[in-house]
């Protein structure tokens, strides 16, 4: 794909995997369209860093989980590039909770945010992406391994991954790519978070590569998948996790 004028979003692009995944594409030449829930100042320190690396971006404010913000991250993409090429649905949440009636809301939230908001911003990419184009979810290599208390994370992603299959079928005969990357642990905030330093050097060690991911990492299967190299990938989950599962 020659990346040249064509426009990427990337939703949760303020931190973490989403920012590595927002510069890479900018390095390859694609404007991107920072999504980000909250957190304006770290969305517009991502475009900073783009700009002045030479790159195009603006940052636009969205909670997936909202229809009528979903709708307007994508007529903002729209009117300032006129056009969407490539969407990175990254935004997401990891709510830690047992499968127990007291954890009601952990699993409302992660329905509300990852699997509600992938099915928004795939039913907003069909009325938008054209040959050629691309959508890729964020999903989990934690999907393997069952751990107790993450029920309603997995619930959730795996109806990501579930919706990618189909969404793929849908958009047949379009010439539209439709995937998913599934990453094990990466060095982000959001991994770190009430994790003791001895509990991450023990899930450290359960990848054969026996390292922790880095979010540059993610952000190259993402770029692939992107590019005119990922072209003949589809309908697929790329478990980028070093082994882990």
């Amino acid at each position: 794909m020659n990346t040249a004028s064509k426009t990427a979003i990337v939703t949760g692009g303020s931190r973490g995997i989403g920012q590595a995944i927002a510069k890479r594409l900018a390095a390859d030449g694609f404007a991107v369209v920072v999504g980000y829930a909250g957190n304006a100042a770290r969305a517009q320190e991502t475009v900073s860093t783009i700009r002045a690396q030479g790159g195009t971006a603006i940052a636009t404010q969205a909670d997936i989980s909202d229809p009528e913000q979903v709708a307007a991250l994508y007529e903002s993409a729209q009117e300032a590039f006129s056009r969407i090429d490539v969407v990175v649905n990254n935004a997401g949440v990891m709510p830690v909770a047992p499968i127990a009636l007291e954890s009601l809301p952990e699993l409302y939230q992660a329905v509300a945010t990852n699997l509600h908001g992938t099915f928004l911003m795939m039913a907003h990419a069909a009325r938008h992406l054209g040959e050629g184009g691309r959508f890729i979810a964020l999903s989990s290599s934690v999907l393997a391994k069952n751990f107790p208390g993450y029920g309603p994370y997995i619930a959730s992603k795996a109806g990501v991954e579930g919706l990618v299959h189909v969404f793929a079928n849908e958009l047949r005969g379009r010439g539209i790519t439709v995937n998913a990357v599934a990453p094990g642990p990466v060095a982000t905030e959001l991994f770190r978070q009430g994790k003791s330093e001895e509990q991450i050097a023990q899930i450290v060690k359960q990848a054969p590569l026996e390292r922790i991911g880095q979010p540059d990492d993610i952000a190259s299967v993402v770029a692939f998948l992107a590019g005119s190299d990922g072209a003949w990938v589809n309908s697929q989950v790329l478990r980028a996790n070093g082994g882990f599962a």
